[in-house]
Order: C-alpha cells, then structure tokens, then sequence
C-alpha cells in the first residue's frame, strides 16, 4: 500500500492479508504471505453496528468466510511511507475482538490484553495509539497484527472477529490528537452511563431509606436490591468502557450470566411484593428456578465449558432455550401485574407504565431481535433506550414508593392515636388506686407488655354490708383488639354486679357474652370476700390464687367465650386474721430470658415462700423477660385497712 503522509493521517485499509492460526513467524517482514486470504478494511457503504448502530463498521471474519471461528488470526500490511520526517504512530481501531499485538518489522510496538503463555485476557477495546520505532519514519515496513477472538464473542455480535475498523497511521502530534477525539466519543457513547448511575443510587438511597422507616413493606428492601444490583452492572460497564481492569470474559459473565438473569427475577419480586401476590412464598420459586436456568444455560455458552465441555453445536438448541426462558421471566412478570391491576385496579393502572419500561430495559437483546431500534443520538450523546427506559421507571417507580409510604404513614399516625384513645379508656377502667375496705390491705401492680394490655382488674365495695367483689382476668390477645375486649368485659362486670355479686353468676353472664362475639375468649377469676372473711370464689381457666404462698387447689374449667353454658368451679373458704391471698396473671410464670428459659411456677413458689410485696414479684418477672401482660394482686385481712398501688407506665412499642 502506497501511504503519504502530509500533516495528518491516513486509514490503512488495506487490503490487508488475513490468516487464521497463530505463528510468530507471521511477525517478520521477509514471511511470504502470498498465499493468504486478502482481507479489505474499507468500510462498505451503508454499514453499521448491529449492536451499537454505529456507522463506518466492517463486518469481521465470522461474516467474511470464517464463520464459527475464534482464537488467533493474524493481519499483515506492507506500506511504503513517503512525505514523514517526524515521529509516526499508528491507532488502533476503537472496535476490535478482542485482543492483540501489533508488530513492525518483526518488531512488538504495542499490546492491548494480556498474552501469557497460560492464555489471552481480553478487555472491552478502548483507544489506543503505539508510536513507531525513531528509525521507521518513511520507507517500506511491514504491519502484522496478532487477533485473539474469545469463543463466547459471537453470542454478543453476528459478525464478530478481528478488525471492525481500518488502522489508522500518522504523526505522533495527530494521532494523538484522534486518540483525545476516540476518548471523547467513548464519553458520549456511554457517558449517560454516569446518569443512570445518578438515578439508581438516588432511588437505592430512597428505597433504603423507607425500608429503614417502615419495615413491614418488604416492597422497599426489593426495590433497593433491584437499583444495588442495576448500580453494580454500571458500574462494571463503565469501568470496561473507561478502564482495563477487568477482563472482557469475567465482565461478561458478571453481566450477562449472574446480573442480568438476577435483575430481572428481582423486578418480578418487587412488583409480586407491590401488589401482594399471594402467596408469594411459590412466585420466589418460580422466579429463582428460572433465573437458575437462564443462568446456568449461559455459563455453558461461555469458555472454558464451551466448546471443551460444551460441543460447539449445542449451541442451536441451547439458545433457542434460553430465549424462552428469559421471555418466561417476562411473561411471569405480566401475569403479575395482570394480577395486579385486578386486584388493585387503579393502583394496578397507575404501575403498569413502570412496568413495561423496567421490562423494555431488561430485554434490549430481544428487541434488536425483532429489529426495534434501542439506540440513537442526542445532543451528540449516544444514548441507549434501555438506560432511558430504566430512568423512567425508576423515577415513577421511587415517586409511587413514595406515596404509598405517606399513606402509610397516615394510618400508622391513624392507628396511634386509636391506641392512645384505647389506652386513656383502658387507664379509666382499671383502678389506680383500690377503694379503702375495712379489715382488708389491698396491693395492686398492673404492667402491661403494650401500650394496651390484655389483663384487667376490678374491684368493687358492697353498699351496704362490708363485702368486696374482686374481678381479675386475662383475655385473649394483645394489644388494640385484647384492649377492647378488656373495656367490653369490664362494663359487663359493671352492668353485672348491679343485680348480683355473687360470682358464679357474674361469670355466667360474662361466658354468655363472650360466646356470642367470635374470637372473644378470656380467663377470669371472681371473688367475694364478706366482711367476716368468708371467700366464695369462681375460676374461669385462670391460674388458681395463692393463699399465704401455697397454691391453692382447684378444679380446672375452659375460659370464657370457649362454651355456652360451661360449669365453672366454685370453692369457699375463710380469710383469717393476717392471712394473704395472692391473684396474678400467667404473665408472671411466661416471662422468658434471652436463653428462652421460662420464669416458671417454681421460681413463683420459691418467691412467695416468705413474705413477699406485689411490686417486688412483678419486678423479678419483669427483669427476668417479659413477654406479657404481668398483673399482680395482694390481698391480705387485717385490722388495720391500708391500700398499696401501683401501675407501671407504658415503655414498650406497638
């Protein structure tokens, strides 16, 4: 090839002699390559990137009569430079597969990848110049470029291999001056890769942050995965775009076989966890067994299993596989949101723009497939419809987020104030301070686990004859919907004991109705202590009292509202002078430690063996774990009347 050079540079485009193999013979100028392949690097007129659009593309020998072929293949030009008296430099394509060596007259000028004598490492080619030996300023020289194509290549591009555009020869100054222009190109190719980034670290910040704020909608935490696993792909894109650190195979793999399949299970997830497909346990299933497939039938298309393992022609069937898998993935998706959108209607409606941008981004492959357009020009950018459509949905995705974090946040502000409202009813209800009752001492501690507890108390005087009636019980349940049943109980105790105090019939009533609410159940135990000390005393399944620090024995009965017209025991007694009764909640035997060992009747037994206040045994309980409702009473008869209260603030959360 006759080459002068004015000022500038010139295209070598050949033609070029080509042959496949590898001997480094083909280096030296005196090898006679008569006998090779002519190889032209012109680029036909109306060419382009089937990938990246770009203009000016050569097809590479897989579409030039080397089909199926990959490793070394060697390019040798013989110019003869006329019109050069400065430093010449010679740039290499912006587009080559996938890595090389340039020799002039035998002699190695440069390398992009790693050769070592255990194989190749390929990087994403980016611009390169390698200036010429002082001595080669004009004349004849020889040109031979060393190729290595990795096999997994062909999977990315039809026409891989080799040269996608001409080398380009000239002065040092401009080459340099091209190489600058090549690195600006790259910045506009893929530099919207920097946005993008911008927004999926926005909409991670975002979705973490909810996650963090409000822990039962498991939406958040999947949407932030999503944008982790979307960042992390960019981010290895632009490090192979701008940088040579990681190797063209392992950033293939990374993206192609464990992100890309990843991602897509990930959306589907998110969107299964926005509406709340149920049961959602089965769609992790579907997902990830199809994510495994898609995968795992990669990686057999990907060196070393390919083509050693892996025989080169499973290669027809196996893709054709992994294409359907990965449209099931899109279909589950749809189903998804069909399911949505019946559920939820305008919700569903409101979601189904963002999910058919999450779903263009994710499958930019099979749109070309189908020869949909997924690049074009902006403002000199080059700008991806995958990276848009990402964009887009993440923002409605983050903006949808949003709202349904305010709105839930409306009901939890809702549901508080319902819970202070149930709490001042609940503190109403259960008496501070126990009514004076002559020859009695009364002690009271009440610690409930919530803000609303479940055990009740009440205790009302006689009018007229020096009686007391004692109510203590435990229903059901925690929190807002037990603090309801409490205030129902208590005005039927109420409503009761202005008929009658005695109390197998107020235990009747309160079984009565009890078993006409559904999910209403309670224990209960009632007594009446006369002023002379004569106890009648009523249980209801609950834990029998303790007289003077023994258990006292009594026949067992089912809780409230379990059965209409249950028998519930009754048993009488008499209190004598200086005798204590004890009346506690099974709060006291369940409180449980960090170990899971359990308070227990024992450690009641051992406690009550001497004598003992109220507030001291719900203390030990309540430090050893609490894990419920503790309610204790202390009743003891003497001659001297005096009242002990105490009901411990509400600390713990909802």
């Amino acid at each position: 090839m006759q080459v002068t050079l004015g000022n500038a540079a010139v295209e070598l485009s050949g033609p070029w002699k080509f042959h496949t193999g590898d001997n480094m013979a083909w280096a030296q100028p005196d090898f006679d390559d008569s006998g090779w392949t002519e190889m032209d690097l012109t680029p036909p007129p109306g060419t382009a990137d089937a990938t990246l659009g770009s203009s000016g593309y050569i097809p590479g020998w897989t579409d030039r009569g080397f089909a199926g072929y990959s490793g070394y293949a060697w390019y040798r030009l013989t110019i003869n430079v006329e019109g050069a008296d400065d430093p010449l430099a010679l740039k290499m394509p912006d587009n080559a597969d996938d890595a090389y060596q340039v020799y002039v007259d035998g002699d190695l000028i440069g390398t992009f990848g790693k050769f070592t004598s255990h194989g190749v490492t390929a990087y994403s080619t980016l611009p390169r110049a390698f200036r010429l030996p002082r001595e080669l300023r004009s004349g004849r020289m020889t040109i031979a470029i060393r190729m290595w194509m990795d096999s997994a290549t062909p999977f990315n591009s039809p026409d891989a291999g080799g040269l996608h555009e001409p080398p380009v020869l000239g002065r040092a100054s401009a080459i340099a001056a091209q190489i600058r222009l090549d690195w600006d190109d790259v910045a506009h190719g893929v530099g919207t890769g920097f946005l993008e980034m911008l927004i999926l670290l926005l909409a991670l910040i975002v979705a973490m942050s909810l996650f963090w704020l409000d822990r039962t909608e498991a939406a958040y935490l999947w949407l932030g995965l999503v944008s982790l696993i979307t960042l992390i792909g960019n981010a290895i894109v632009l490090l192979v775009n701008f940088t040579a650190l990681i190797g063209q195979s392992p950033s293939v793999i990374l993206i192609d076989d464990v992100l890309t399949p990843v991602r897509i299970g990930l959306w589907v997830i998110f969107w299964g966890y926005w509406f709340r497909i149920a049961p959602i346990g089965r769609l992790h299933r579907e997902v990830w067994g199809l994510v495994f497939l898609l995968a795992a039938g990669t990686a057999l298309l990907r060196p070393p299993l390919y083509g050693q393992v892996v025989p080169v022609d499973a290669a027809t069937y196996l893709v054709p596989f992994l294409l359907v898998v990965k449209l099931a993935l899109a279909a589950l998706l749809f189903w998804v949101t069909y399911q949505g959108i019946r559920r939820h209607e305008a919700e569903g409606w409101l979601a189904l723009p963002a999910v058919l941008l999450a779903a263009i981004s994710q499958y930019q492959h099979e749109l070309r497939l189908i020869h949909i357009p997924t690049a074009f020009s902006l403002f000199g950018f080059q700008i991806s419809l995958g990276t848009v459509s990402t964009m887009i949905s993440l923002l409605l995705v983050t903006v949808m987020l949003s709202r349904r974090f305010l709105h839930s946040q409306r009901r939890q502000e809702q549901w508080r104030l319902e819970i202070k409202q149930a709490q001042h009813v609940q503190q109403v209800l259960i008496p501070e301070n126990p009514p004076i009752i002559a020859g009695l001492s009364i002690e009271s501690e009440y610690r409930p686990a919530r803000e609303v507890g479940g055990d009740f108390f009440q205790i009302i005087p006689g009018e007229h004859d020096g009686s007391v009636l004692i109510v203590v019980g435990d229903v059901t349940g925690k929190g807002l919907q037990a603090g309801m049943l409490v205030a129902l109980i208590v005005g039927a105790i109420r409503s009761t004991v202005q008929h009658s105090s005695d109390p197998l019939t107020i235990l009747n009533s309160l079984n009565a109705e009890l078993c006409e609410r559904e999910h209403a159940s309670a224990t209960c135990l009632v007594l009446r202590i006369t002023a002379d000390g004569m106890v009648t005393l009523a249980n209801a399944g609950h834990l029998p009292p303790y007289l003077n620090g023994e258990g006292m024995p009594m026949e067992g009965a089912l809780p409230l509202g379990m059965m209409a017209d249950t028998e519930f025991p009754v048993m009488y007694f008499r209190l004598k002078a200086d005798d204590t009764l004890m009346l506690m909640s099974d709060g006291i035997a369940e409180a449980q430690n960090e170990h899971g060992l359990l308070f227990g009747f024992e450690r009641i037994d051992h406690m009550l063996s001497h004598p003992i206040t109220a507030a001291e045994l719900a203390a030990a309980a309540q430090d050893f774990g609490q894990e419920d409702d503790i309610l204790v009473l202390r009743i003891e008869r003497s001659s001297e009347p005096k009242t002990v209260s105490h009901v411990e603030p509400v600390m713990a959360e909802t």
